[in-house]
């Protein structure tokens, strides 16, 4: 990587069941990028049949509604998601159900990460906690205190 300010870098993949979007995420995922919170590295849909075959789909195939001008991705690829990521966010899905897979960049923490570096730490670990075990805990402290 060149001596560009990167924030940390991360995935999410969004299983659609019965492969419903709706385009309200996207419209969100505009506005994080045009604010410069987040940018977009790569953004793929797969799809998973009832028989279990995972395919890929183009973004192009899923703006038919007129609403979202899903374009503005198009091309959204740094090549570092490839068929192999594919294929493995594809296994955790539901027969049936689509998901997006979005690889992005929280440009929002890119100058504390690299004052943390010109300091001479490392970014060793991030991760994301899911919503439903936040609010489990949350609600298990409640119900101790």
């Amino acid at each position: 990587m060149d001596e560009v300010e990167w924030g940390p870098v991360g995935y999410l993949v969004v299983e659609y069941p019965g492969a419903k979007m709706t385009g309200e995420g996207l419209r969100e995922l505009v506005a994080l990028t045009e604010r410069g919170t987040i940018r977009v590295l790569d953004l793929a849909f797969v799809m998973k049949g009832e028989d279990g075959t995972i395919s890929a789909l183009a973004i192009a195939d899923l703006d038919g509604d007129g609403e979202l001008d899903l374009a503005v991705f198009e091309g959204a690829s740094s090549d570092l998601l490839g068929e192999d990521d594919l294929r493995e966010a594809g296994d955790v899905l539901t027969p049936g159900s689509a998901a997006a897979v979005l690889l992005y960049e929280n440009r929002w923490a890119a100058p504390f990460v690299s004052a943390l570096r010109r300091s001479g730490a490392e970014l060793v670990a991030a991760g994301f906690i899911p919503l439903d075990d936040i609010a489990e805990a949350l609600d298990a402290a409640e119900a101790a205190g």
